[in-house]
């Protein structure tokens, strides 16, 4: 693994990761490898594109706690405008979401 240059604490601090919980997925309809998902973070409402449909089943993600970027600047991608990035470790194993390990209300912050 080639390890990244440092960053300053306060270009981190700029990150405003939260907990997520999915309330739909589906599968892009331009692309093999990506869900689209929509996801509450507090009172709000959102769409992010994620990279795991070979991981995991769109049916399987609704209702889980997920960790997201919640301000990563809009983009979209093949079509559909994603609002967000969620998180993810791979390794040889696979794939494997970043959750939190007993239940939490959504948009809980994460520091």
């Amino acid at each position: 693994m080639e390890a990244k240059p440092p960053v300053s604490y306060a270009d981190f601090a700029k990150l405003d990761l939260r907990v997520a919980k999915v309330i739909a997925a589906r599968e892009h309809p331009n692309a093999d490898k990506l869900l689209l998902l929509t996801i509450r973070v507090g009172d709000v409402e959102k769409q992010i594109v994620a990279g795991v449909r070979a991981h995991y089943p769109a049916e399987s993600l609704v209702g889980r706690s997920i960790v997201v970027v919640n301000n990563l600047e809009p983009a979209v991608i093949r079509g559909e405008e994603s609002n967000g990035m969620l998180l993810a470790a791979s390794d040889s194993a696979g794939v494997t979401l970043l959750t939190p390990d007993r239940e939490c209300e959504a948009g809980a912050g994460i520091k």
